[in-house]
């Protein structure tokens, strides 16, 4: 069964940092990527990384400030995000690149607030 836990969300200060882990059941060896949908607004694709560690960002709002990784052992992706803005408030998701629509997880809230 596929499965995505994402963790490691919470409040924190603009400026400030957070890394998010997903735990990925079920498949192995697939290009992953974060998303992240804001209140009120389509889910976006932030990254993506393949099996190999190649990352891409798929949008400028993150170039720069948040960082991909994996360990292929732990079937882990993270998510380094530094210098948090404000407009970073959101539910953060990983999935498939080219996601597979009937898995997603319950997301990992981040809300940056002062």
């Amino acid at each position: 069964q596929v499965h995505f836990a994402e963790s490691g969300g919470g409040l924190v200060q603009p400026g400030g940092s957070l890394t998010l882990s997903c735990v990925v059941s079920g498949i192995t060896s697939r290009t992953m990527a974060w998303y992240r949908q804001a209140p009120g607004q389509r889910r976006m694709t932030l990254a993506s990384i393949s099996s190999g560690g190649n990352t891409e960002m798929h949008t400028s709002f993150v170039e720069g400030r948040f960082t991909l990784s994996r360990d292929n052992a732990k079937n882990t992706i993270y998510l380094q995000m530094n210098g948090l803005r404000a407009d970073d408030t959101a539910v953060y998701y990983c999935n498939t690149y080219s996601p597979l629509s009937q898995f997603w997880g319950q997301g990992t809230q981040v809300t940056v607030s002062s």
